[in-house]
């Protein structure tokens, strides 16, 4: 299961008219740990933004799936409930699920989470879609360099 973490970076933007302002920006982070999360944000600010940069919040999401379209640039949060039968009590019981998506508006972030459940057995309500404040998502991506000083698990002899 991935771990989203929403994290927030203050520094100095360059307007249009090249007047420097303070701005924080929140970026979402799929990481195993906040370290993890702390050492990408580091890494990715360290990478796309100039000048100084300060981390001022990490923290665990509720989010359980994102949805990327290329073409869309705004994240919106939607809550999804669906109901299950409990097997031990056999009583229904609903369960809050939370997902982002990308899209242009709510109505095309509605349809985009509808695509995505299509498949679902079991009937399910969207309550609320939300726009977020995030800036950019960055999943996990395996391909990334792991640091000289770690080793797999599967080098470690135990002594």
């Amino acid at each position: 299961m991935k771990i989203w973490y929403s994290c927030k970076v203050k520094h100095n933007k360059e307007l249009d008219d090249g007047m420097l302002k303070q701005v924080t920006e929140a970026f979402l982070l799929d990481a195993v740990s906040y370290t993890d999360a702390e050492s990408r944000l580091y890494e990715i600010c360290e990478r796309d933004i100039r000048g100084e940069f300060t981390v001022t919040a990490i923290t665990k999401t509720n989010i359980a799936e994102v949805i990327h379209h290329e073409d869309s640039e705004k994240w919106y949060k939607s809550k999804v409930v669906y109901a299950t039968v409990d097997g031990d009590s056999d009583k229904e019981v609903k369960i809050n699920t939370y997902i982002l998506v990308s899209a242009d508006d709510v109505k095309q972030a509605y349809e985009r989470i509808e695509e995505h459940l299509n498949s679902m057995l079991v009937p399910y309500e969207i309550p609320s879609i939300t726009l977020t404040n995030f800036l950019e998502v960055f999943p996990y991506n395996p391909e990334e360099q792991i640091p000289s000083n770690l080793k797999p698990l599967n080098e470690v002899v135990e002594k």
